[in-house]
């Protein structure tokens, strides 16, 4: 079922939305689940190794218990789907997110593409669009991408 929004307004670091069924507040954890999901949605469908790899990176990012990020995870997926304007309001709350945070954040986009062994291009795409809507910055990637190839490439 398609919830419809019918207002939003940023609150400090939350976003309060309103629908016929009443207000919700998504955060910063929120944003970021639905950024790894809409990144590994990229390929046309979630693999089991990239849900696997999201529920591991949102538990270690924010110290939650695996129970908590799993939730997350699904929360994020079942909200996308209902309520389709969600993810452009989301995107209100990356001017909140701090330049490290944000890095983080494309780090963890980078996992989550690597992670069923696969580089699909829709994916790369998605990744790009979502480190746009969100004001990650080119120069953050990068340094996101230099993380990333430090942490896998043998060494050196």
């Amino acid at each position: 079922m398609t919830t419809e929004i019918v207002s939003s307004r940023l609150e400090g670091m939350k976003l309060i939305i309103e629908t016929a069924e009443g207000t919700r507040t998504y955060d910063s954890q929120f944003l970021v689940a639905a950024l790894l999901v809409f990144v590994a949605r990229g390929s046309g469908k979630i693999e089991p190794e990239e849900s696997a790899k999201m529920i591991d990176l949102i538990e270690e990012h924010f110290h939650l218990q695996g129970a908590e990020s799993l939730e997350l995870i699904t929360t994020a997926m079942s909200e996308l789907t209902d309520k389709p304007t969600l993810a452009v309001l989301l995107a209100d709350l990356g001017p909140t997110l701090s330049d490290g945070d944000k890095e983080d954040i494309a780090l963890m986009g980078l996992k989550v593409i690597a992670a069923d062994g696969h580089r699909h291009f829709a994916e790369m795409e998605q990744f790009n669009t979502a480190m746009t809507a969100v004001g990650i910055q080119p120069e953050v990637v990068h340094r996101a991408f230099d993380r990333y190839f430090a942490e896998t490439m043998p060494g050196e």
